[in-house]
């Protein structure tokens, strides 16, 4: 594929699949004799286990097990663990100074912690078994509530996490235009309606299957073999399909190597789903966050300093941690720039990345900043976004490798009709509702990591694709079908691709949006090796291609022919045959770019997001009546999924911004919305018809194809893009997100 060719869209090759429901996730999967598990949580915050009377369920019909810290099976791995934040303990102490390792002690940790995983030979029989446990506790002082610990704040560890500073951290202070601001993001839960869970079955003494709700089929594979001492290789992990991650399948959860060590120890395969409301609980959230921004600008509307502080939530057995202040550091052109990040130790179980991970809840508050400042300033936001604009990445001085934003202002700002916006908050109306425009940027690193990928081309012209990747919804099968379409000119419905299966090619997890630039970069260098290997067979002597150069052949269609004299060609079936070979099967490792600081350009992905929304002065209603999310990330491979995941960010953005917020009430350090019916996430009915648009630039330098990642910057900036909105419309700036009715009434 030349630079300047785009991609036609084609359809998703699994999209059949799904619909007719061939797709098969992992609780469809089956293994003989299966058993099947459910968790008894702990209903205290924080104290120990002082009895826990399980005789009754071990006595219901149909039980198997019920393991507790008394009886649970031994995870050898775990009494010497070799890697922390993932499976098992950490290997140092955390800022909390808890330990936590699954039924292991009568000590809780946080609510809803597992104190029993009880086994019967039916889902119905366990889940009435689960009934039976009783539990009496000594509790203790618990504290979950961020805002009233925001003094235990501490610096995570690492270099990455050390406080920033460009300039004088105080230099926005003599600016003439200040703002000094605060912003919240409330507890954010993954709720995909596939439930979490795994199934796995020892199939030897050391051998054992495992289907998993997971990101990355090679992590969870290197979890059990570590957890377990065992070859990897023994590991089976498969993972073909799954209903909706967003960063909870990024880890192997300790109930799952549970799972592994209970199936162990009854001699059947174990299969365990979690239920809707343990996901508020054990699968990880995005965390409560509190950001400050200091800003100060000159009367011309230059940045004269930045300053971004944010502290969010982890657990005391765990540190959990992310990139809020991130895009800060680079996004503008500001000669004074500091940024600090915090984490405070709270009786809950621990975050995980959540869409967008801590540059989202990062960019809420740097992207609101910027539309006050613009307010303050007298100036359109898009105005104001410009005279800091930068070509050159400030954090690291050097150039980006490829940027195009002011593009993608220009042609977001005339899709959503910016012209119709009015300056003054409040004076635009549509009969009874207030009108308002809003826009943001977002950005995310772009980088292309290493993994492996296997072709095998056969006589009959179809191409099989093969790779461990696991394909969580964004169409990561149809991007490989283009890529290897674009390289070998085989027909798309001839190519074939498998995924998800820890026997298959390396790849590393889906997520931060590095999988079309890896696994595509893989699957470029195997196609382009298979065909430098047609032509190296099609310009032997006595072939009618002979002392052709390479540079002026063309494969496609089964042919490699002479470019302009299609008379001249050799059929791919004809060259292997007289190479005697059925198929010609290649197996290509590409390699990761090298590390961010030492590389010679910048590299992100970049978007901007525009919406109108409609709010009824009466009743506080927020309606986003209009979206446009504009993406500049490369060259797009496969323009169907990338609309599909920019729709995607608009809809999650809008739950972000509207609706979405995990309540614990604080007395017992429980969330009491545990459900889909009171925690709300964004329905048909509060996304508006979205358009999408791409810049479709290659970017030179990333990778090949020059393609750069998009799952994230769908999200990331979108919800300030709403409170922007919302104050265009109203007058009101809600800087404690969700922007509910009564937060609006509240402040009229």
């Amino acid at each position: 594929m030349t630079k300047d060719t785009k991609n036609p869209p084609i359809d998703r090759v699994d999209g059949r699949m799904k619909v007719t429901g061939g797709a098969k996730y992992f609780a469809e999967f089956e293994m003989p004799n299966t058993t099947y598990c459910v968790i008894v949580g702990s209903e205290i915050a924080k104290g120990a286990i002082a009895s826990l009377d399980t005789k009754k369920a071990a006595g219901a019909p149909g039980v198997l097990g019920v393991f507790t810290h008394q009886n649970m099976p031994p995870i050898p791995g775990w009494d010497a663990p070799v890697q922390g934040n993932g499976n098992g303990p950490p290997p140092g102490p955390p800022s909390g100074g808890e330990k936590y390792r699954i039924l292991h002690t009568n000590k809780i940790l946080f609510y809803g912690q597992p104190m029993a995983m009880v086994v019967a030979d039916t889902f119905e029989r366990a889940t009435y078994a689960a009934s039976l446990v009783k539990a009496t506790y000594t509790k203790q002082p618990h504290q979950t509530d961020l805002t009233k610990n925001l003094e235990k704040g501490v610096t995570p560890k690492g270099p990455r996490f050390e406080d920033y500073l460009r300039g004088n951290a105080d230099a926005y202070k003599s600016a003439p235009v200040t703002l000094e601001v605060k912003y919240t993001i409330p507890i954010e839960v993954h709720q995909p309606m596939e439930l979490h869970g795994v199934l796995a079955g020892w199939t030897g003494d050391d051998k054992v299957m495992v289907y998993a709700k997971t990101q990355g089929v090679k992590g969870t594979q290197k979890s059990v073999a570590e957890a377990f001492k065992i070859d990897p290789n023994n590991v089976h992990v498969h993972t073909e399909f799954m209903g909706g991650g967003f960063g909870m399948g990024l880890r192997t959860w300790p109930q799952e190597i549970a799972v592994v060590a209970i199936a162990k120890k009854v001699g059947r395969p174990v299969k365990l789903v979690i239920t809707r409301n343990q996901m508020f609980s054990l699968v990880g959230h995005r965390p409560t966050t509190v950001q400050t921004i200091n800003m100060g600008a000159d009367t011309n509307g230059k940045l004269v300093g930045l300053s971004h502080a944010a502290t969010g939530e982890t657990a005391t057995y765990e540190d959990f941690t992310e990139g809020t202040v991130s895009m800060t550091k680079f996004m503008y052109a500001c000669p004074n720039v500091s940024t600090k990040y915090k984490i405070v130790p709270l009786d809950r179980g621990v975050p995980i990345w959540m869409r967008g991970p801590g540059e989202a809840t990062g960019a809420f508050a740097l992207e609101s900043a910027m539309d006050e400042m613009a307010t303050k300033l007298k100036l359109d936001p898009i105005e104001f976004r410009l005279r800091n604009y930068t070509e050159t990445d400030p954090e690291h001085n050097r150039p980006y490798s490829d940027k195009n934003l002011k593009e993608a202002y220009q042609k977001g700002a005339e899709a959503i009709g910016w012209s119709s916006r009015k300056a003054e908050p409040g004076s635009n109306r549509d009969s009874d509702w207030l009108v308002g425009y809003g826009m943001s940027s977002g950005t995310f690193n772009a980088s292309k990591g290493g993994a492996t990928a296997r072709a095998v081309l056969n006589a009959d012209g179809t191409l099989l694709l093969q790779c461990s990747v696991t394909d969580i919804g964004p169409g990561t099968g149809t991007a490989m079908t283009m890529i290897a379409h674009n390289v070998l000119g085989v027909p798309v419905e001839k190519i074939k691709v498998e995924y998800g299966d820890s026997a298959l090619p390396n790849s590393p997890q889906q997520g931060g949006s590095t999988i079309t630039s890896t696994v595509g970069s893989a699957v470029h260098q195997v196609c382009t090796s298979v065909k430098k290997s047609l032509i190296d067979m099609a310009t032997q002597s006595g072939t009618p291609l002979a002392g052709i150069k390479a540079d002026d052949l063309t494969v496609a269609d089964g042919f490699v022919s002479a470019d302009g004299d299609s008379s001249k060609k050799v059929a791919i079936a004809d060259l292997l045959k007289k190479a005697n070979l059925t198929t010609l099967d290649k197996t290509e490792e590409s390699k990761a770019n090298g590390k961010p600081d030492e590389q010679k350009y910048s590299m992100y992905s970049f978007s901007v997001h525009f919406v109108q929304v409609r709010v009824n002065p009466s009743t506080g209603v927020v309606r986003v009546s209009k979206a446009v999310s504009v993406a500049d990330s490369g060259r797009i491979i496969s323009p169907k999924t990338a609309a599909s995941q920019m729709i995607g960010g608009v809809a999650g953005g809008i739950g972000m911004a509207l609706t979405e917020e995990a309540v614990i009430d604080h007395r017992f350090g429980r969330i009491v919305n545990n459900n889909l019916a009171d925690y709300h996430v964004a329905v048909s009915a509060d996304v508006p018809h979205t358009e999408t648009i791409v810049i479709d630039k290659p970017d030179p330098y990333i990778n090949p194809m020059g393609a750069k990642g998009m799952g994230e910057i769908a999200l990331i900036g979108f919800a300030a893009a709403v409170a922007n909105a919302v104050f265009n419309a109203t007058g009101q700036r809600i800087r404690d997100l969700p922007i509910t009715p009564d937060k609006l009434l509240r402040t009229a």
